[in-house]
Formats: C-alpha cells, structure tokens, sequence
C-alpha cells in the first residue's frame, strides 16, 4: 500500500479531497491530511503544513496553483516517489521543480487512479 499525504484536505464531504481521502482508506492505504481546515477526514485528523513526513509514497494536491509555491519546500523536503496533479492544480513550475529532484509529476485524477486500480 502507498502511503499518501493529501494537500488540501477538508471535511467537506462535498469536495474532492474528502472523497480521495475516503477512497484511499477503503482501499487500505495510509493517508496523512495536510490543510488549512481543521477536522477529521477518513478517521484521521487534518494537519497543519509543516511536519515533513517520512516514507511518503504519493502526494496528491487538492489546492489551486496559486497557492501551491507556500508548499513548494515542504513538498520537496518530504520528497515523495511521485505528486499527483489532480485536475485543477496542475502547475508547470511545480513540475519542473519535482522533476528536477527526482520526483514523478503525474497529470491525474487520484479518484479515476483508485476505481481503475493504476494507483
């Protein structure tokens, strides 16, 4: 299983993120909620950016490009295996920056990824 760290996390159940987070739990993976929210998404509470996460797998952005360059440093201090672009946040400077380190850039959607089993 990967483990996952989720940019943009929300208790909204009405959003994206809540549904990935679900998702990604039914599916057996463990998830870290990162966002500006407070609450608890999946049964796991949202955090704060700032704690760098060891042994990332996959984050998953759930937040526009215009706020996305406050998490460059953080996203490149966790350094995960890949970040998934869902549709949206996708971000030519993040990419470049990711690719540049190492780390796969994926133009996806983390929820199409988990129904048809490509995660």
């Amino acid at each position: 299983m990967k483990q996952t760290l989720i940019i943009g996390a929300t208790p909204n159940p009405t959003r994206y993120a809540f549904k990935a987070a679900s998702m990604l739990k039914a599916k057996g993976h463990e998830i870290i909620n990162v966002g500006i929210k407070s609450g608890i998404v999946a049964g796991v509470e949202i955090e704060k950016p700032g704690n760098v996460h060891a042994d990332i797998h996959t984050i998953t952005l759930y937040i526009g490009p215009e706020h996305q360059p406050e998490y460059f440093e953080y996203i490149l201090q966790t350094n995960p295996k890949r970040v998934i672009f869902n549709p949206g946040t996708e971000n030519d400077e993040l990419e470049l920056l990711l690719r540049e380190n190492g780390i796969e850039a994926l133009n996806a959607c983390t929820l199409v990824l988990l129904a048809t089993g490509q995660y």
